[in-house]
């Protein structure tokens, strides 16, 4: 379960409903402890979930800013010894995973979080419509080139420390948002920077509702990249107005059992989370696609089908 960096109610209900291993983001905003490329800081935090009885397996999204870093600014050579440090910290500490983007400018984008879903929760929505489009403050090659420069110096570091990073693509997966290009969009884009990080410690975060947006086929993915996922993110979108909205994980239109199946009739043995889930009754819409129900109800009808099908979780 991907969790918040402080104890919460969102850890005890994660403990209750069985589930043993963490996820997290460690900027230090959301920690409350220094950056995380100080080891006495990402120990620390460490040290939390292990006292919660958690097994911290992951790292997720901008661990500090990493602004110059994806757009190529002065001083990345700096931020990029920080995010080697980072790495370095998370082989001492046995973390294993990294999960991470390449979003420049704009993270992952909703642009409508009130859209009725199921019995009234409230899910989120991308009508591209509804959003102005702006020219480019950058190319694409320069995107690319800055994903190249920064994946060749941080891989060296990852596989010596036994941490493998996981890609995650841009959600959504378009060419371009609010004046920014985006490049990791495709299955091609996935296969190009494979050949340019040239090393086995980089790997994709599977994120399959965004595979599904890019009208990629799941069930011909899956297999070819089975060597390099090392994370999946299980989420259902269903298509609207050009754009999509995000279902819950029981309601949505990819058949759960079967990709389940297909991870394991293809030996993935990898992280999987449950992501973004609608809010229900009873919760505030503050964290949209992030508030806890929905996304333990998830969890629970993952955990079933993959006990119905001999999955070892």
């Amino acid at each position: 379960m991907f969790l918040p960096g402080k104890p919460d109610i969102k850890w005890k209900l994660a403990k209750q409903l069985g589930l043993r291993y963490a996820i997290v983001k460690a900027a230090k905003n959301l920690t409350g402890l220094a950056e995380p490329y100080n080891f006495s800081a990402l120990k620390e935090l460490k040290q939390r979930f292990t006292d919660a009885g958690f097994s911290l397996q992951a790292l997720e999204g901008d661990a500090f800013d990493m602004t110059r870093i994806k757009l190529g600014l002065p001083g990345r050579d700096e931020d990029i010894e920080h995010y080697c440090q980072l790495l370095k910290n998370m082989g001492r500490l046995e973390i294993p995973v990294f999960c991470y983007n390449f979003m420049a400018g704009v993270g992952w984008y909703r642009n409508q979080t009130d859209v009725l879903s199921r019995g009234g929760a409230l899910t989120n929505a991308y009508f591209p419509s509804q959003i102005e489009k702006k020219e480019l403050k950058f190319t694409h090659e320069k995107l690319w080139d800055s994903y190249s420069y920064f994946i060749k110096a941080v891989l060296p570091t990852a596989q010596k420390a036994g941490v493998r990073m996981g890609l995650h693509p841009d959600d959504p997966p378009v060419p371009e948002l609010l004046g920014y290009p985006r490049i990791f969009i495709s299955a091609d884009a996935f296969r190009k920077a494979k050949k340019i990080a040239d090393n086995p410690a980089w790997g994709i975060t599977f994120c399959q509702a965004n595979f599904r947006c890019m009208n990629e086929d799941l069930f011909k993915l899956i297999p070819e990249f089975k060597n390099d996922i090392i994370f999946a993110h299980m989420r259902d979108i269903e298509s609207k107005k050009g754009g999509f909205f995000e279902t819950f994980h029981d309601n949505g239109p990819t058949d759960m059992v079967q990709i389940l199946q297909l991870y394991k009739d293809n030996g993935i043995d990898c992280l999987m989370r449950p992501d973004h889930a609608p809010t229900m009754a009873g919760e505030d819409n503050s964290a949209p696609g992030y508030a806890i129900t929905g996304r333990l109800i998830g969890a629970s009808y993952l955990k079933g089908i993959m006990d119905a099908l001999g999955i070892c979780w």
